[in-house]
């Protein structure tokens, strides 16, 4: 027995003796004001490859493999100034640096290119916007915060993709939009202080929450429990989207009880931005309540209420930004004195969500989110369509269209063969446009009052679509040892979204006759003739459904020299159109439920880094997807009928990138090489035309279905940034892209019932538009120790194109309309001089930034400033050939014009213009 006591006593004090023989690196970080604990910070050792994170209480430890001598440690976290400490490691001894404090970096922690850029975003009426801003501002890579701050007023895309090929959580659940994938900002917009806990992944790289798509995944974390205790109260005044902004949050922290809140208010507003009569009003509602019932459970409520209801302004031809400038806007007129503008977007759609936190043991979490998404996006404008039934009960009447741009209301209409050349008619229609060139809201009042029975010629109306969303998730994250973590989710969403049209006012007028203007088929053949009046739905009404189940599982691999990872996907997708009126023209085919869609998508995707060391990483990554088409882009017009896109099928993307990535404790670098090829992808489009095939008119508003496109996307993006004194860095950027249709896809016509193939468009190697494929920026900041700082920036851009017409490129084209017969005077050398797409000029802006903040006691006051394009330049950030002129004669006269009457619509960038920020944190 004796023996056996000292055997163990003596393994006992061995294994004490071997842990007292560990050399350790141990500490915590804590906020520099509250003295709270901070978790997440990054903790690593320079030179090497050995890095860690805080926990919870903000503790972090390095033992095995610690690097012996004078080492330097650099403590970072997003929002915070990083600091660097000089270390001795002695072995077998324990560095113990507790208690390291962070204070907020005052700079970036206000979030000002995150608010300016994210409400640019709101414009997502037209791809021309589709931009990366809000999926980027929480990188800490150099390229990627060029490429949110700098290069998005331009509208860059990042590597030349839509905004739906990243994905944007809140808690776990998925934001994007099911009708076009797309993430609607707004629904948050002007919560900066509490949507910055972000966890960003970038292009492929893996993500704890979802499988992601190739442009990676942010995830907006609002555990109230995560907020820093304390408020802020902020002013701003700005000249771009809005002119003022008021905000105030506050969070407790865990209070005694397990408890945690966080609220915040907003609001932003203005009569008029950048542009004339782009009022602007939003409200902004947060709350966020977290119940930690034990060590192992914690239960959060998050509640965003973010209505916003702002002006549109209009892409414009060449002749109307000659005659009236580039803040021109056509969509409003003068009424009692002030602005009216006919096309709003309001957009009302709350967010309720509930998460649960398990944190089954010290190495697994599992996380549950239900989330429910309601209310309503509406965008109106004017209706002239109005009519009233004759003796013989056909309606008659209609009005002229009363946008003051309307092609016929300008001079370049009065010199065409068609109407002249009549120069007297030209001019006084350019004094005219010059001298008011706005919507005469008074003469809309008084043809409505003049009509027989009061009945509207002109409405205003909205186009409505209220949707009802629920979600259903469980995440689980598990670290199975030093080496392994497996990520995997189970997620499932359903939509049901009314669409509509509403009348919203009948503008001095008695009742709005539910029939079509242009052809006199009813909308609703249950309700014939009906009278709408203020607060009905017309025109059209239906519902969608959506249903989609997905899962996906991954292995991340974590190893000295090597991490790698492997992951897959899959998804159940279905979709189904109600219709709600028996609408006339597709009578037969509208009212009642279609057929239901499935789509299954599938995905698969691997990558590994491999450290030469701590300053040199090697980065690859491949995947392949496939997706459901969005609902948008399935049903060929939702509008009228039950009728899909033919033989759709599931899109298909092939994915890869390799980077090589330098970080020294001076200079940070990398340089990535891209290539992206998406395959049956679909497109639909609605247009007037004139000289198209197929159909008993040659002018028709036609419903255009591009399908089986595919596209090649590749190209080379870097950034490099270079802390050159203690006070100055330096920094550029840049990404060189060449984003091509890489096929012929089919073109499909449709108008009412009618559908009129056009055989394949022919697309191959026009250039993809939707901004800037070549975008390079340097710059320079500098940041006093006494808390003021200065930047500035030079950004260049080049090849940005045109949107081509695929009508004017299919056999449409050189076909006569009337007998479908190829035009006898068709010229091919000139055909291929009008089908040229048109690449805009290249231009530079210039960007200033700076600000000064102070510490006073506890709290913080500063301000920052912002200029945008100092130098004041005019430049084009995107446009669209019209599919007004839709063949070889009807192109060829417009353009022997000397100013185009159907020449492409633009989108110029803002000129000089500025932001200004006040804030008060305690």
């Amino acid at each position: 027995m004796n023996k056996f006591i000292l055997t163990f006593l003596i393994g006992v004090f061995s294994i004490f003796t071997v842990f007292a023989q560990q050399t350790i690196i141990t500490g915590s970080v804590k906020d520099g004001v509250t003295f709270e604990p901070i978790p997440d910070v990054t903790i690593s050792v320079e030179k090497t490859t050995l890095s860690a994170e805080t926990d919870a209480k903000g503790v972090f430890v390095f033992s095995g493999n610690v690097p012996l001598g004078e080492q330097m440690l650099n403590v970072s976290k997003p929002g915070y100034q990083t600091k660097r400490f000089p270390i001795v490691v002695n072995e077998n001894r324990t560095v113990d640096l507790s208690d390291i404090t962070l204070d907020v970096d005052v700079t970036t922690s206000q979030g000002l290119f995150t608010i300016t850029l994210s409400d640019d975003e709101l414009n997502d009426d037209t791809t021309g916007a589709d931009n990366i801003s809000g999926l980027l501002s929480s990188s800490l890579d150099v390229f990627q915060r060029t490429a949110a701050f700098e290069f998005s007023p331009s509208f860059f895309r990042l590597r030349g993709l839509d905004s739906d090929n990243g994905s944007v959580l809140i808690n776990g659940i998925e934001m994007n939009k099911m009708y076009n994938g797309r993430p609607q900002w707004s629904n948050w917009g002007g919560l900066n202080d509490v949507v910055r806990n972000q966890e960003l992944t970038t292009g492929l790289t893996p993500s704890a929450y979802n499988f992601g798509g190739v442009l990676g995944t942010t995830n907006i974390n609002t555990r109230a429990t995560n907020y820093r205790p304390g408020g802020q109260l902020t002013y701003s005044s700005s000249n771009r989207s809005y002119t003022n902004r008021l905000m105030a949050s506050y969070s407790t922290g865990l209070m005694e009880g397990g408890w945690a809140m966080t609220v915040m208010l907003s609001r932003r507003w203005g009569n008029e931005g950048y542009q004339d009569a782009t009022l602007y009003d939003s409200k902004s509602l947060f709350a966020s309540v977290e119940k930690v019932i034990n060590d192992k459970h914690s239960i959060n409520f998050t509640s965003i209420y973010a209505p916003n209801r702002r002006g549109k302004s209009a892409p414009n031809t060449q002749e109307v930004y000659d005659l009236k400038g580039i803040k021109y806007n056509e969509y409003w007129g003068w009424q009692d004195g002030e602005k009216r503008n006919s096309r709003f977007k309001d957009v009302e759609e709350p967010i309720l969500m509930l998460n649960h936190y398990w944190d089954i043991s010290s190495k697994t979490t599992l996380n549950t989110n239900v989330g429910y998404q309601f209310g309503k996006t509406g965008n109106s404008r004017l209706d002239y369509g109005g009519t009233r039934l004759n003796d013989d009960g056909f309606p008659i009447g209609g009005g002229s269209n009363p946008s003051p741009a309307y092609y016929q209301k300008l001079p370049s209409y009065w010199l065409t063969p068609t109407a002249g050349p009549n120069y007297a008619n030209a001019y006084l229609a350019e004094q005219e446009f010059l001298n008011d060139g706005q919507i005469d809201w008074n003469s809309l009042y008084q043809t409505n009052l003049e009509n027989v029975g009061n009945y509207s010629t002109y409405i205003l109306y909205e186009d409505r679509n209220d949707d009802k969303q629920w979600t259903f998730n469980s995440i689980l994250n598990s670290e199975l040892n030093e080496n392994i973590i497996l990520n995997a989710a189970v997620n499932y969403r359903k939509l049901k979204s009314q669409n509509f049209a509403e009348i919203m006012d009948l503008l001095g007028g008695n009742g709005f006759l539910n029939v079509d203007s242009f052809d006199g088929f009813q909308f609703d053949l249950q309700n014939p003739n009906r009278i709408a009046i203020e607060g009905d739905k017309f025109k059209y009404n239906y519902n969608l459904f959506a249903n989609v189940l997905s899962g996906y599982a991954q292995a991340q691999f974590k190893y000295n020299k090597i991490d790698f990872y492997l992951a897959g996907s899959v998804s159940k997708t279905d979709y189904q159109r109600e219709g709600l009126y028996d609408n006339e023209a597709n009578t037969g085919n509208s009212l009642g439920k279609g057929d239901k869609l499935d789509f299954t998508g599938i995905g698969a995707k691997g990558g590994f880094t491999y450290k030469f060391s701590g300053k040199h990483l090697f980065d690859a990554n491949a995947g392949y997807i496939t997706r459901a088409p969005s609902l948008r882009n399935t049903f060929s017009n939702a509008r009228v009928n039950n009728n899909i896109v033919p033989d759709i099928k599931e899109e298909k993307i092939t994915s890869f990138d390799a980077s090589y990535i330098f970080r020294s404790p001076t200079i940070k670098a990398r340089v990535t090489g891209f290539y992206i090829k998406t395959e049956d992808a679909n497109e639909i489009s609605f247009y007037y035309a004139d000289g198209v095939t197929g159909f008993t008119e040659s002018s028709e508003f036609v419903s255009e279905i591009l399908q089986g496109i595919d596209k090649i996307h590749l190209g080379v993006e870097t950034g490099i940034e270079a802390q050159v004194t203690p006070t100055i860095k330096l920094k550029g950027a840049a990404s060189l892209g060449q984003y091509t249709y890489d096929n012929n896809p089919n073109l499909i016509l449709t108008a009412d019932a009618a559908t009129a193939p056009q055989g394949p468009a022919n697309m191959k190697d026009y250039k993809v538009a939707g901004g800037p494929q070549g975008a390079y920026s340097v710059g320079f900041e500098y940041r006093d120790p006494d808390y003021w700082w200065f930047g500035a920036t030079a950004n260049f851009f080049t090849n940005t194109y045109v949107d081509v017409s695929p009508l004017t490129r299919t056999a449409n084209f050189y076909k006569d309309p009337v007998d479908g017969l190829p035009f006898n005077d068709y010229d091919e050398d000139i055909a291929r001089e009008l089908l040229k797409q048109e690449q805009f000029d290249d231009y530079m802006v210039v960007n200033l930034i700076g600000g000064k903040s102070w510490k006073i006691d506890d709290y913080y006051v500063g301000f920052f400033a912002s200029i945008g394009n100092v130098l004041d330049k005019e430049y084009k950030t995107g446009g669209f050939e019209q599919g007004r002129a839709a063949n070889y004669r009807e192109l060829r006269d417009d353009m022997s014009n000397d100013t185009r009457v159907f020449g492409p619509k633009y989108w110029y960038g803002r000129g000089a213009n500025y932001f200004l920020n006040l804030y008060f944190r305690f």
